[in-house]
């Protein structure tokens, strides 16, 4: 795989991965206003953009396991470390919804 592909590729993972991450963040806020039908559509839109993240990195590495030797470059570790945290937000996020409905269904 050439350096441009690759790039393409990092650059999909990245774009994909960081819309997700600001839409966690919006689902974070409406968390803290009592939004909880809101902050759950925000966590599944945030889903649905890791799913086209995730997309990249498979096919690259179906591309990988089909022979196609892949030169490692620094933008690839950035796009994979931007999508490995934004995915354990995303999960992080799930959790402090149940959490802040369990609050609000005790008061």
């Amino acid at each position: 795989m050439d350096s441009e592909k690759l790039q393409e590729v990092a650059f999909e993972i990245i774009l994909s991965s960081g819309d997700a991450r600001t839409l966690v963040h919006e689902s974070f806020q409406h968390m803290r206003d009592g939004k909880f039908a809101a902050a759950q559509q925000k966590l599944e839109d945030a889903n649905e953009s890791l799913i086209r993240a995730h997309r990249a990195q498979t096919g690259l590495l179906q591309e990988y396991a089909g022979g196609e030797k892949i030169e490692m470059e620094i933008i690839m570790v950035h796009a994979q470390d931007h999508l490995m945290t934004t995915m354990t937000l995303q999960e992080v996020a799930a959790e402090m919804l149940v959490l802040y409905q369990r609050q609000a269904a005790s008061n």
